[in-house]
């Protein structure tokens, strides 16, 4: 991989255009983030990993539109109609809050674009034709939770999460693989992402006496249900999803997220990964460039999400350029194509293997367990 790529851009901007090739030689991409309102603690650090982009893909100059979909479903949706009708681009990236993801796969099916969700996100079948996620799957990160759960002992679990596409879909994920497994739920709460005290929802889920504790939040959102049940005096096991999975819970935790388990994708700690990990080498480069222009710790599972988006491109985007130009009907066909038939393509986050019927793609090597201990990441085997 080059190590000297031009970032695309140092700060949040409208409009960015890289490089002074002819306009109908420039592939177009949208980036729509949360990069402000509840959900900006995850797309500001996507827009970071975006930043170290080089300014070509697949041999073409590149064209940035970013936008901020301020952590509103209303809002994302907007700006997916404006980059498909107005800036006539041919892929989107993003959301990174999940419901402004469910949002933009509408607008991408309704415009045969092309969009690469920097989230999990679920849809139902037939609706997510265009959706690929370089996130990996709830139901592939839930199952590692449960195989540790069930290798610690834990019996009974109950489950305090958001109220919202991601939470719910954690929910209903965890759930059914739960009961296959022999766990028994024996609470459920839900809190808002805007909301500053879930004191109530804590005290009916440690009342409950689980087990285990698994929280359905993401970014600095996932610190407050943890502080909140450990501060009502619970002991357990505490579980949080890939959302949680950067500094913002070890910073905003303190002492109380000691000890938590954390699933999370492969680029939170590439150190710990076997040399011949296909993805070592990615997540490890990544981390590095990162770091030394975000400053050290600074890795996190968003910025990666971010970053794998462009290695996408760069393997399909040359497949797709022999069948139609950027700008094209023909072009943002072949990019899907393309993608859908795609032998392996790998990310920082694992290797992705998309099919006309799995657009997440991704396997059960593309996800670590980690533990928060001494204020840092700790590999779980």
């Amino acid at each position: 991989m080059k190590t000297g790529f031009k970032p695309l851009f140092a700060a949040v901007l409208t409009t960015l255009v890289v490089g002074t090739g002819a306009a109908h030689a420039d592939i177009t991409i949208g980036v729509s983030l949360p990069l402000t309102g509840p959900a900006s603690g995850l797309g500001i650090p996507t827009k970071n990993g975006i930043s170290l982009w080089p300014d070509t893909i697949g041999g073409e100059k590149v064209k940035l539109v970013m936008l901020d979909d301020a952590s509103d479903t209303t809002q994302s949706a907007k700006n997916g109609r404006r980059l498909i009708s107005e800036d006539k681009v041919d892929v989107i990236v993003g959301s990174t809050a999940t419901p402004a993801s469910v949002a933009l796969a509408d607008i991408a099916a309704e415009g045969n674009t092309v969009q690469i969700s920097t989230s999990p996100v679920d849809l139902p079948e037939g609706k997510g034709a265009w959706t690929f996620r370089v996130a990996q799957s709830t139901p592939l990160m839930a199952a590692a939770i449960i195989d540790h759960m069930k290798k610690a002992g834990v019996k009974s679990y109950a489950y305090l999460g958001y109220s919202d596409a991601y939470g719910e879909t954690w929910l209903r994920s965890f759930t059914a693989l739960a009961e296959k497994a022999g766990l028994k739920s024996v609470a459920t709460e839900r809190f808002a992402r805007a909301d500053t005290s879930v004191t109530a929802q804590a005290l009916k889920i440690v009342s409950a006496k689980p087990d285990a504790i698994l929280l359905g939040a993401s970014g600095s959102g996932a610190a407050m249900p943890h502080k909140a049940v450990v501060e009502r005096g619970y002991k357990g096991k505490i579980y949080q999803t890939h959302g949680a999975a950067s500094r913002d819970l070890i910073r905003l935790g303190g002492k109380d997220v000691e000890g938590a388990f954390v699933v999370a994708g492969l680029a939170v700690m590439p150190e710990g990964l076997p040399d011949s990990h296909p993805s070592k080498k990615l997540a490890t480069e990544f981390v590095e460039r990162y770091e030394k222009q975000f400053g050290a710790g600074s890795r996190n599972q968003f910025a990666a999400h971010g970053y794998d988006a462009h290695l996408l491109l760069q393997s399909i985007v040359p497949e797709a350029l022999k069948k139609g130009k950027p700008g094209t009907p023909e072009f943002r066909a072949a990019l899907k194509e393309a993608l859908e038939s795609t032998k392996g393509i790998p990310i920082t986050q694992g290797v992705i293997r998309y099919t006309t019927k799995d657009h997440f793609g991704l396997e059960d090597n593309a996800r670590v367990m980690l533990t928060v201990e001494n204020g840092n990441w700790k590999l779980n085997p």
